[in-house]
């Protein structure tokens, strides 16, 4: 179903002709993505032994880790050389075929023993909740303060503490906030935002860098993106691997401290930087996110109990788009409050920063038991 929603969504998209149209079609294209990640790790882990798991969620790390960096580097190339709607036709023969595989060889789960009623109220708050949370922070990048914005600020928290307070009542919430309650999984929540904030306000920034102050084209910048997703392609095995034998903490730290090192390199980068300087720099960056993702999603799955794998999995898909949006809206605060000049530099300082606490917080939890 989240894949039909996301094709429909796709084709939608590439048919606009208005910004409205454009917008309901996004969100349609949001609806169906969600589907598909928030059950995908819950997937992983019900189809494959635990032995297994490093090594299957470091594959299932390669694919979120490159379509994430590889997107802009895609995107980039398409625009160079053909029609923008063909950044959305892509995505139907892909959809096609990820629907056919799907249904041919993913398990069809029986039926549940025990009734499970939806809770309507529950969903309702969790779109309020966090579309205004996501609507108020962006607004916040590019606008600033208005008396628009502190109403809807005001509104958000209202909604979302009604919304936590009964997500902590029921017994099978949409939001599990009681799998917080276990340190592990807590610890690893918060490292996964911190990578995934700092990793977007590189990708967002990074761009403008080549663009406005080193003069690389478009179809240049893409295929100078594209080191990022090809180093993590290549290291994300590696640590499933390594998983089996080294500590997830330890793995994760080393991870993000490689992180850092290539965003330090970048943001140290002068005005003289070539297309090469910048490509081994970023294959860096994408070294360091092979080496955290793998180990810090197994430890997300494999720290919740069995039966709340879905949820385990879902607080995973969460904490990766909470931080996306932020890392999108931190660039823009970054470069309205340099006003325009060394934005590029503040933002990868930035992203070094959050790079550090995520590699910290990493290391913390070899002491956590699960």
């Amino acid at each position: 179903c989240g894949v039909s929603i996301f094709v429909t969504g796709s084709l939608l998209c590439a048919l606009s002709r208005s910004f409205e149209m454009m917008v309901a079609s996004r969100v349609l294209q949001g609806i169906g993505g969600a589907c598909t990640m928030s059950i995908n790790t819950a997937l992983l882990r019900l189809i494959f032994p635990p032995a297994r798991l490093g090594r299957v969620i470091a594959t299932n790390a390669v694919i979120v880790a490159v379509t994430a960096a590889g997107g802009p580097a895609l995107g980039g190339a398409i625009l160079a050389v053909g029609h923008w709607s063909w950044i959305f036709l892509i995505n139907i023969p892909l959809g096609l075929a990820a629907l056919t595989v799907g249904w041919k060889l993913l398990p069809h789960n029986p039926p549940s023993e025990t009734e499970r009623k939806l809770d309507g109220q529950s969903v309702v708050m969790n779109a309020v909740f966090f579309g205004l949370l996501i609507y108020t922070i962006e607004g916040l990048a590019h606008g600033g303060l208005s008396t628009l914005l502190i109403l809807q600020a005001i509104i958000t928290i209202i909604v979302g503490v009604v919304y936590v307070r009964r997500q902590l009542t029921i017994p099978l919430p949409i939001l599990p906030l009681d799998l917080l309650r276990i340190r592990l999984f807590a610890l690893s929540v918060c490292c996964s935002i911190c990578c995934f904030t700092a990793q977007m306000a590189a990708l967002v920034s990074l761009p403008f860098l080549m663009q406005r102050w080193l003069g690389i084209g478009v179809a240049e910048t893409g295929l100078v993106l594209a080191a990022w997703p090809l180093a993590t392609m290549l290291t994300a095995p590696v640590a499933g691997r390594a998983l089996e034998k080294v500590h997830a903490g330890i793995l994760g730290g080393c991870g993000m401290l490689v992180f850092s090192c290539g965003l330090a390199l970048l943001a140290l980068l002068g005005n003289e930087a070539n297309q090469w300087n910048l490509a081994w720099r970023m294959a860096i960056c994408g070294m360091g996110i092979g080496l955290f993702q793998t180990p810090n999603n197994v430890t997300i799955t494999t720290s919740a109990p069995l039966a709340r794998s879905g949820g385990a999995s879902g607080m995973l898909g969460t904490a990766r788009v909470l931080g996306q949006t932020l890392g999108t809206a931190l660039v823009a605060i970054l470069f309205h409050l340099s006003g325009g000049e060394g934005g590029e530099q503040l933002c990868l300082w930035t992203a070094f920063g959050l790079a550090i606490v995520a590699g910290t917080l990493s290391v913390v939890r070899v002491q956590q038991a699960k």
